[in-house]
């Protein structure tokens, strides 16, 4: 007892720094030896090493994009009205031809009805216009004819006929036509009627002298007169007897009305029919523009239809990326929730512009699947891995056991080698690399990651 009672009387005279050193010290010296044990195993490990073989390395870039419809079709009234029926909702699968929305056709009915009227009137008037007598055509033979002799006497040579003479009033009218004497040589007037005035139409043309005759001012050639619209000649810029101006014809004018009146019928019932909007295509609703009792105005968009033959995926690209991208290659497309689903697509469309959301530029993508279920959701969401490209029978190691500095070049270590090897890369994938020098097959290398 007064053994251990001297022993506790010692320690206690101990300094409290004295203790607190000692236990540093046994602290410090256990930490060493576990440290010391870890190093040992550590040494005695041997490193991961793979062996370089052959097979197929695929390049390829990813992103997450949605699913579309190949097209959508923005379906209209071509009328305005009050929406009746509405015989689809959104997400409902619909045949060609299918009734998809009514509208209220009471005032479309009644402007067909009206314009038939319209037409019905026009070609009365037509008809009545069409059976009226011919207009006179001594009127038009006795209109003014200009003077293309140059004397004169062109006016009264085209009212009379081949071998007679015209005798004109002191006031310059033509007369009628009286026959013609025998010729007398020793008369003076049968030298004058020796030769015949050319009149009417069996008459060969005059060719106005551009000298005159020397008895007035030399004659002015002058255009044959035209004809009018009911067969009497009209003078240029106006109407004269018996010929009127084009524009001012009533048969004209009420074939014109009866043109209109075809046109006007026409659009009335086109607006007829689109009271109904019917689905020009086989596809999926997508939205419903408002339930029955809506008012809409003639051409706005009321069902939006997608097209679902052909669906598709977008998705966009860091420029990176996209630079390698180009229509023609394969890809898969995975949709969300379904991991075990891959289906094969095709890149169709890579956009020209890209957009920036103030650090990274991005492209958009379009990829058209192939054979794709009918249970896909239009917008759904899905991984997308387009192929850059794929080499077969090369030789190739893991991604981690090859390093690949930004010039292309790469780097290995060699198993039991101190010095690492520089090697020529090839196609770089997700899971290997292509070695195309500074390996062989079956070299054993230490894997860096």
């Amino acid at each position: 007892m007064g053994i251990h009672l001297h022993v506790w009387r010692a320690v206690r005279r101990w300094p409290v720094p004295a203790v607190a050193a000692a236990t540093l010290v046994a602290v410090t010296v256990a930490a060493g030896a576990v440290s010391f044990s870890g190093d040992a195993d550590r040494a005695a490990a041997p490193a991961a090493t793979v062996r370089v073989d052959r097979g197929e390395v695929t390049s390829a870039v990813a992103a997450t994009g949605s699913v579309r419809p190949a097209a959508s079709r923005g379906l209209a009234f071509t009328a305005a009205g009050t929406v009746t029926e509405v015989r689809v909702r959104p997400g409902a699968d619909v045949t060609v031809g299918q009734v998809l929305a009514v509208l209220d056709d009471d005032e479309a009915h009644a402007e067909v009805t009206r314009a038939e009227q319209a037409l019905a009137d026009a070609r009365a008037a037509l008809g009545d216009l069409e059976a009226e007598e011919e207009p006179d055509t001594r009127a038009c033979t006795t209109s003014p004819v200009p003077d293309t002799r140059g004397d004169g006497a062109g006016g009264a040579a085209g009212a009379a006929t081949a071998g007679d003479d015209v005798r004109t009033t002191p006031s310059g009218e033509p007369g009628s036509p009286t026959p013609r004497p025998a010729p007398d040589q020793s008369s003076p007037s049968a030298t004058r009627s020796a030769t015949p005035t050319p009149t009417g139409s069996s008459a060969a043309p005059v060719k106005p002298s551009p000298t005159g005759t020397g008895k007035g001012p030399a004659a002015t050639p002058t255009a044959p007169a035209s004809t009018g619209p009911r067969g009497c000649p009209t003078e240029p810029g106006g109407s004269g007897p018996g010929g009127n101006a084009a524009g001012a014809d009533p048969l004209l004018r009420a074939h014109q009305q009866v043109t209109a009146a075809q046109l006007a019928l026409a659009e009335a019932e086109d607006r007829l029919a689109g009271t109904t909007v019917t689905a020009p295509v086989a596809g999926r609703v997508l939205s419903v523009g408002g339930p029955v009792g809506t008012r809409v105005s003639a051409g706005a968009r009321f069902i939006e239809l997608a097209v679902v033959d052909g669906m598709q995926v977008t998705a966009t690209f860091p420029e990176a990326d996209a630079g390698q991208i180009t229509a023609g290659q394969v890809a898969t497309v995975t949709p969300a929730g379904r991991p075990d689903t891959q289906l094969d697509a095709e890149v169709v469309e890579v956009d020209p512009v890209g957009t920036s959301d103030g650090q990274v530029v991005r492209f958009g993508v379009r990829l058209a699947l192939d054979g794709a279920p009918d249970d896909l959701l239009i917008g759904q969401s899905a991984a997308v891995r387009i192929r850059i490209a794929t080499v077969a029978d090369v030789l190739r190691v893991p991604a981690g056991a090859v390093e690949v500095r930004p010039d292309g070049s790469g780097t290995v270590l060699l198993a039991g080698a101190a010095e690492p090897r520089a090697v020529v890369v090839g196609v770089r994938g997700d899971q290997f690399v292509e070695i195309r020098s500074g390996l062989a097959e079956g070299d054993l290398l230490l894997a860096t990651g």
